[in-house]
């Protein structure tokens, strides 16, 4: 370790970089798990500086892989005068070799991260500052957990995780840029960067967990007796229009299917966020990428496809990203996004479904809150000081409602108390 030498470098795209040596950094490890997640997880070296885990858990995140944020770059989703430029820190070795990389983009707004600093951005500016551009350490468009400091395995690892967190603090002072910002981190790169003066943020999502069940029946027989009587009046509802559902996936996501999600997505879109994110070619070259590990779930009526939900497919976590339809049943979106998603889930032994930001009706679906988190550098002390005081209150705020959402759990009331 005497002899460790990194060097930090920024790529202005995932083509400067080969997919294997990304990757290497990006799937090749997943950060030690909890006390209470050891039992879940075929730990393969359990020292005290290891991160290594099972090839399983290693590939678990499909969003920090080279195919689907090269998808982006690619598509122009990203780049180009989205206001997202791509600006990866790659950490290598004397030689040249990759040793770790951070997702980095710089922004000119704040749009597509569903971690909101638009108050900052407004009272700094009030103040005579520029809060943009700024830098953001992420997974565009995507609010799902992972890792953002990747490191390949090995003894190095840790170390190469601090040289990149500290590279951020430097490279927004000498960039001057306004502040730095990692979202959907990790907790364990939450708190490292919070050792290094990052702010720190919580918030939650929703997200299902598999408790062994046999079947999506199993898994209501577990409900109270109301919510298990919703859910299945929801399901019958949704589908009494003569509407059938299929999983697609592999070589079933032709050009056709993805002609139909498109027009989905725009509509739904358009309606969300006034200009939808994605463009048409991300779905085609993210689909030829990706097909094994994207599960779309489509819904057909009178012969034609009117809505569909695409899911990305890790080695024990589905996760739910974007839904759209032409035509509007009721409760047609629960069952997509959240009835199929589970019932996919159990069939194909995951260990738990992620459904994306917000929505705290999904807890009386089955999911239940967990925390997700954000990591803040911000440069000038003013507004440094300001957003920590926000935080901190926040936090506490946080913090009560999850207990609060925690106590209203869907779940019969004899196996709550049972556990």
């Amino acid at each position: 370790m005497a002899n460790f030498e990194v060097r930090i470098r920024i790529a202005q795209s995932l083509a400067e970089i080969h997919a294997d040596a990304w990757n290497n950094c990006a799937c090749g490890y997943t950060p030690r798990p909890s006390v209470e997640e050891l039992d879940e997880v075929e730990v393969t070296a359990r020292d005290n500086s290891s991160t290594e885990l099972s090839t399983r858990a290693q590939a678990n995140n499909p969003f920090v892989s080279h195919e689907f944020l090269s998808s982006l770059e690619e598509s122009a989703s990203v780049g180009g005068r989205t206001g997202w430029q791509p600006r990866h820190l790659l950490a290598e070795d004397a030689r040249g070799a990759l040793l770790g990389a951070a997702p980095c983009y710089v922004k000119s707004h704040s749009r597509g991260e569903y971690v909101f600093d638009h108050g900052w951005a407004e009272a700094f500016e009030r103040a005579g500052g520029d809060y943009y551009p700024k830098l953001q350490s992420s997974v565009p468009f995507t609010p799902a957990t992972g890792p953002r400091l990747l490191a390949a395995p090995g003894p190095l690892a840790d170390p190469v995780r601090g040289a990149l967190a500290d590279a951020l603090i430097e490279i927004t002072k000498a960039s001057e840029l306004s502040s730095a910002h990692v979202t959907f981190l990790t907790e364990q790169e939450w708190r490292l960067l919070g050792k290094r003066g990052f702010l720190q943020r919580t918030d939650q999502q929703f997200h299902w967990e598999n408790a062994n069940y046999a079947s999506l029946d199993d898994f209501l027989d577990h409900l109270a007796s109301r919510k298990r009587k919703t859910i299945r009046r929801e399901r019958k509802e949704a589908l009494t229009a003569g509407i059938e559902v299929s999983w697609l996936t592999g070589s079933d996501l032709t050009e056709a299917v993805w002609d139909a999600f498109f027009s989905f997505y725009m509509e739904t879109g358009s309606r969300k966020w006034g200009r939808p994110y994605l463009t048409r070619d991300f779905f085609s070259i993210v689909g030829q990428k990706m097909r094994d590990r994207i599960l779309l779930v489509m819904a057909r009526r009178a012969g034609r496809w009117i809505a569909g939900a695409i899911n990305f497919i890790g080695a024990d976590t589905l996760f739910g990203r974007n839904w759209g339809a032409i035509e509007h049943h009721p409760f047609l979106h629960f069952e997509l996004c959240y009835y199929q998603a589970i019932d996919y889930a159990i069939a194909n032994r995951l260990k738990r479904v992620e459904a994306g930001a917000q929505g705290e009706h999904k807890l009386a679906r089955g999911y239940l809150p967990h925390t997700t988190y954000s990591a803040h550098f911000i440069a000038n002390p003013a507004l440094h000081r300001a957003v920590a005081d926000y935080l901190s209150r926040e936090r506490a705020y946080v913090q009560a409602a999850a207990k609060e959402l925690a106590a209203a759990t869907p779940f019969r009331k004899d196996l709550v108390e049972r556990d």
